[in-house]
């Protein structure tokens, strides 16, 4: 353990000394995870602590080994590495540590160097049925066939992202902030700065709907996943997209009904923002009755991206079977799934159980050749709700979560060098 520690923190120093280089040289990277097995639930703390392309010995302690790995770290930068290999001692924050389960306790997460906060609330570890029964009213065939699935406990945002907190990161808030008040980086800024931010965007990504307050939508699920990984710097704290399964087994908070209040829709003007009553927008987070479980608009307001591919037949391979923290890796631009409906759409797509896969329309108003990879362009495209698992992963597991280095050079040529 004594040897596993000194890598991490002989790591962590390495990005310290590097980041001046980092941002230039990873902005533009794309995820795809070429991972077909779900996180293993054990490992051992192994040699290789990040990309295929940077393994450090446990043992890295030479100057020549400490030369050739600062030199990957470089090359790399942390964007492209597991955050747990490189994230700092969390900030002190009430209640947001747990030994397990039964010590786990809603918290006020502070975005450091920022007067920005969000709730976190503490979901359980269980088991649940997965998608909806063959009799569901507006039930779609890539809902089933249902099956049990086991989670493991986390933390989720008791409210979607709002621009108040992605834009300290999309925007680079946080950054103006600083240099206006002449603060000095603090070590969990300068990794964060590292970290690759999207280009400014070419119209406003709120439409006009709002902003303070108001969930942060239309960033890709790259630049979603891009976002977790700039607050787990700021934080110190493992966040990341929640899976489609995590996703659901929240949203639907012990239930088994078509909603998390029910089967019919009587009651949907008190639990969601959709087409009948948003007056075509969507509307400050946490307005709503929460479902069981303390969380908000996860029927209506924003989709929200959750980190699976989307395949439309997937739970066929788990018909019959009890599956253990179900994931699909990304493989392919699209389609890749969002969830829970949207302040524009009819009641059956905020069902607990709908799914929806992405699609290069998404950027079908971008005037730009080609597209942009930070930015979908249709007012309803989805937003965030950001998850913590009580088990902080491995740097391997954590890996088929983020994006990776595998395909930087590759996405790159093929946007022609456009971020």
């Amino acid at each position: 353990m004594t040897s596993v520690l000194c890598q991490r923190h002989f790591v962590q120093g390495c990005f310290l000394s590097i980041l001046v280089f980092t941002t230039a040289v990873m902005t533009g990277c794309v995820p795809r995870d070429n991972v077909d097995a779900q996180p293993s639930t054990t490992s051992s703390e192994a040699a290789v602590v990040a990309d295929d392309e940077i393994s450090i010995p446990a043992d890295a302690t030479t100057a020549e080994a400490k030369t050739d790995s600062k030199k990957k770290l470089k090359i790399l930068g942390p964007t492209a590495i597991p955050s747990v290999v490189w994230m700092l001692d969390p900030t002190d924050i009430a209640d947001s540590a747990a030994a397990d389960a039964a010590g786990m306790k809603p918290y006020t997460e502070a975005i450091s160097s920022s007067d920005v906060t969000f709730d976190m609330v503490p979901i359980p570890g269980g088991k649940f049925t997965m998608g909806s029964p063959a009799g569901e009213k507006d039930r779609n065939d890539d809902e089933g066939p249902q099956h049990e699935v086991e989670i493991e406990p986390f933390w989720m945002g008791k409210c979607e992202v709002t621009w108040n907190e992605y834009e300290l990161y999309g925007m680079g808030l946080d950054l103006y902030r600083r240099e206006m008040e002449k603060t000095q980086p603090t070590d969990y800024d300068k990794l964060a700065d590292a970290i690759a931010r999207p280009t400014k965007p070419y119209s406003d990504m709120s439409f006009g709907m709002g902003q303070s307050g108001y969930p942060a939508i239309c960033m890709t699920q790259l630049a979603a996943r891009m976002y977790c990984k700039w607050l787990s710097a700021k934080t110190g704290r493992y966040y990341r997209l929640p899976t489609e399964a995590e996703w659901e087994y929240a949203c639907r908070a012990g239930t088994k009904t078509a909603y998390s209040f029910g089967d019919g829709t009587d009651d949907l003007d008190d639990y969601a923002w959709h087409f009948e009553n948003s007056d075509d927008g969507y509307h400050k987070v946490g307005k709503k009755k929460p479902n069981p479980w303390g969380l908000y608009d996860m029927h209506g307001n924003a989709y929200e991206w959750v980190i699976d591919q989307y395949v439309a037949d997937g739970y066929k391979k788990y018909a019959g079977k009890t599956v253990k923290n179900p994931f699909v890796p990304t493989t392919t631009e699209y389609p890749r799934v969002a969830r829970g409906g949207c302040w524009d759409d009819d009641p059956d797509k905020l069902r607990s159980a709908a799914r929806i896969g992405s699609s290069s329309s998404w950027k079908s108003e971008d005037p730009q050749l080609p597209k942009s990879i930070w930015y979908n362009t249709e007012p309803w495209c989805a937003g965030i709700r950001v998850v913590r698992p009580l088990r902080t992963p491995t740097a391997a597991e954590a890996k088929q979560y983020e994006p990776n280095s595998a395909t930087v050079e590759e996405y790159k040529e093929a946007q022609a060098g456009k971020t």
